[in-house]
């Protein structure tokens, strides 16, 4: 509910736009008195272009219905009498108009409650001063546009006012010139009259003649008047409506489609579709209003011609209107959901394209058909070119027809592409160093229909953004960075689909970021120290200076086709490995500042040595796509600082993070001198040590999994009264075991590579090693069978 109260707070025109909101479709009484209940539902689980969502919706329109019930139940006394008969009206309207189409309700009601979101956001930030700037300049290019649509209207509404004078004055003008006709028609018979009398008739009627005669010239004159001064007042209104046109849709409708592109890099989700439907249907109507009247002009000129330039003047103005017209249809045909960038074959997708002005040119009166094909980046040059005039395709897309349907309770008409999936895909040859998973293809969209009783009939057609074809999971990584590259740092208005090969730093810091935050799901994203460690990672540089890499710049092949110094993967691969290791297992660690994450195996030493034993840190790895490791600092006997072989996805799918660190009571402090369990402890997964009795029921025991670090472990001494029933592994520096267990100290060994890593050769060795020690029987968990004891098993 306190979106409403925020929303009945609105003033000027975001209170108008709110108002618009609502109407038959859903009355803004049944908002107003089921505030708190509309705003407490899921209506974004809804998934829209599910159909088997449907029972959902069903069931969100019942209760719906029925809460209207119970409210219109509630209304007593005289006051109440006639709101009772409203709600219960109502209640019977909404059930009656979404019964059949519950999925429409559920789209009807996002709609308001997000445009109500965006509006209270606007009108918010306008008044708490952040973003103050963006939002004046924002506001005063939306109050340009709404100024620029009230001159427009009056002038139309002008031109339509002299026009219609212009009417009037030609059809008296006729009916003169028809009575001149009259007169010359009776002067010629007055021959068979007798002299004296055709004298006298023949001068009235000459007279006569010679009256309507002049006046006929003088309203000639005026007539042409009005029709040139009326050309000027629709030339003025052609240049209006051409200005107006370009700064909707060659910058807002240009900046939506980029806030779109962005949001495949994880920017902010693209909003404001409807605010721009709004001002292209406005656009569509006035230059729809302006072409009737010029044609209404071409008729009267036709019914009455005289000399001057009146015919080509007015043929220019309707070829100029219809080129508007046509910019406007052409333009506002988009792809409102675009399908999947990285698009595997054989797999169902969905895409969702929109014609902007389709409702107010009543296109869906004879819905039109919107086809699919995919084609390759040469042949999206030739179309762009208009080289080629149909559409050759790449592959073969399945369930790609698809009927546009128009929306009453949103006014919006869309084809929604549920279950297209691609057959089978044809390459080009490859030039280069360039792999498949470099290769851009597009989805096009097109479409034919007709205005104005087949007047005006437009062949459409709209390119998505650009996607690279994969055939099996492991090309995704690659994949995404070439999506990644080509949305960050496209022109607009490029040439099919290229980009530059090398950017400034900060520009790709800016893009990783973006990506890092988004699947994150928060605002902590790359800090200053996160971009030089990742400029050192990228430059092979030891510079710990931000400013040493400001003014550098970074190829593709550095990005994501040749690999990093020593190691068998790029630069991209390791941190998308990061990335996917944090969204799938550790996004919360993250959240929390817990995990440091940037950090090389040198700066760890440096961090750790100078803090107490039992302080740690979790760094990722340098070595391994996906790792994060646990360096700690430790005697043992000597001070020295320690690191845990990486953890990957494999490792955290079986036991978490924050249970590995509850398992090793070696760490004590997270970096710089928080205690463990104060960060983990919400994170830990509760222990159920029950009976033999009541574990198993089916005769077998279940055993809890637990980390060890056999380095750093010794038995805790038995408890009072003899037989130990489990024995915890508790961190002993003064223990030290062979080093084969997964642990190493930050210093030169003959396990370690030249990098400080491990080398994986010179650790077939450990591995087998630790292979024969799992072999081997448990440490003792005290079982005594005969004992009745308590049991809880520990596999190590």
């Amino acid at each position: 509910m306190a979106m409403w109260i925020q929303a009945q707070q609105l003033q000027g025109e975001a209170l108008h736009q709110m108002q618009a909101l609502y109407g038959q479709h859903f009355p803004i009484e049944v908002r107003h008195y089921l505030a708190q209940w509309i705003e407490c539902q899921l209506w974004d689980s809804v998934e829209l272009d599910n159909p088997s969502e449907e029972a959902k919706a069903k069931r969100l329109l019942e209760n719906l219905v029925a809460e209207l019930q119970k409210k219109a139940q509630l209304q007593g006394g005289e006051d109440g009498f006639l709101l009772k008969i409203k709600l219960g009206h109502y209640a019977n309207q909404l059930k009656s108009t979404y019964d059949r189409c519950p999925l429409e309700l559920v789209r009807c009601i996002k709609h308001i409650l997000h445009s109500e979101q965006r509006l209270v956001q606007e009108a918010t930030n306008a008044s708490s001063g952040s973003g103050v700037q963006a939002m004046d300049s924002l506001s005063q290019r939306h109050q340009q546009i709404n100024q620029s649509f009230e001159e427009l209207r009056l002038a139309t509404q002008e031109t339509e006012n002299e026009l219609r004078k212009l009417q009037h004055s030609q059809e008296y003008f006729i009916i003169q010139y028809q009575e001149n006709l009259r007169i010359q028609a009776q002067l010629s018979s007055l021959s068979s009259l007798p002299q004296a009398e055709r004298t006298q008739r023949e001068t009235t009627l000459q007279s006569k003649r010679t009256t309507v005669e002049a006046w006929l010239t003088r309203e000639a004159s005026t007539l042409q008047k009005y029709r040139l001064d009326l050309s000027e007042q629709h030339q003025k209104t052609l240049v209006v409506l051409r200005k107006q046109q370009t700064l909707i849709l060659d910058e807002e409708l240009i900046q939506w489609k980029r806030r779109q592109q962005l949001a495949g890099n994880g920017g902010p989700h693209e909003g404001g579709l409807d605010v721009l439907q709004s001002w292209c249907e406005k656009l569509a109507d006035l230059i729809w209003q302006n072409r009737q009247q010029i044609r209404r002009c071409e008729h009267l000129t036709q019914q009455l011609p005289l000399p001057g330039p009146m015919e080509e003047l007015l043929s220019k103005l309707n070829a100029d209107i219809t080129d508007i017209i046509s910019a406007l249809v052409t333009s506002t045909f988009i792809i409102e959901k675009q399908p999947p960038q990285v698009l595997k074959t054989q797999t169902k997708f969905a895409a969702t394209v929109r014609l902007l002005v389709g409702g107010k040119l009543n296109v869906h009166m004879n819905p039109p058909q919107v086809k699919a094909v995919i084609v390759s980046e040469q042949q999206a040059k030739a179309l762009l070119k208009n080289e080629s005039t149909h559409s050759e395709s790449s592959g073969d897309i399945l369930n790609n027809n698809c009927v546009m349907e128009y929306q009453q309770a949103t006014g919006t008409l869309s084809a929604h592409f549920r279950n297209m999936s691609l057959k089978r895909i044809k390459r080009s040859d490859r030039r280069g160093a360039e792999s498949v998973t470099e290769e851009k293809f597009t989805v096009l969209f097109e479409s034919q229909f007709s205005v104005g009783g087949n007047e005006l009939v437009f062949h459409v057609k709209t390119l998505s953004l650009p996607v690279v074809v994969i055939v099996h999971g492991s090309q995704d990584n690659n994949a995404t960075a070439t999506v990644l590259w080509d949305n960050a740092f496209s022109e607009p208005g490029r040439v099919p689909f290229t980009v530059p090969d090398k950017v400034l730093w900060p520009q790709l810091c800016d893009t990783l970021d973006m990506k890092y935050k988004a699947e994150m799901h928060s605002g902590r994203g790359l800090s200053e120290d996160n971009m030089v460690f990742l400029a050192q990672k990228a430059f092979t540089s030891s510079s710990n200076n931000p400013e040493d890499s400001r003014n550098m710049t970074i190829s593709w092949a550095q990005f994501n086709r040749e690999s990093l110094p020593g190691r068998n993967f790029t630069f991209w691969q390791w941190f998308d490995g990061v990335v996917e290791l944090m969204k799938k297992h550790l996004k919360p660690h993250w959240n929390d500042g817990a995990i440091l994450g940037f950090v090389n195996k040198q700066q760890a030493q440096d961090m750790l040595m100078s803090k107490p034993n039992g302080t740690f840190l979790l760094r990722f790895s340098d070595s391994e796509i996906g790792g994060i490791t646990i360096a700690w600092v430790a005697e043992n006997p000597n001070k020295l600082v320690w690191n845990l072989l990486p953890y990957t996805t494999k490792d955290f799918s079986i036991r978490s993070l924050a249970d590995r660190i509850s398992d090793l009571n070696h760490l004590l402090f997270l970096y710089p001198d928080r205690p463990k369990d104060e960060v983990f402890s919400k994170y830990y997964t509760p222990l159920q040590c029950l009976s033999l009795a009541a574990k198993a029921v089916d005769g077998y025991v279940k055993p809890q999994i637990k980390q060890v670090v056999p380095e750093f472990t010794t038995p805790n001494p038995e408890p009072s009264g003899g037989t130990s029933t489990f024995m915890d592994h508790t961190a002993s520096p003064s223990v030290s075991l062979p080093n084969n267990f997964g642990v190493y100290p930050s210093m030169s060994d003959t396990i370690l590579d030249a990098d400080g890593d491990f080398d994986l050769e010179d650790t077939m060795d450990v591995a087998r090693h630790v292979e024969e020690l799992l072999r081997r029987p448990m440490f003792s968990c005290g079982l005594n069978p005969k004992s009745g004891l308590n049991l809880c098993c520990c596999l190590v």
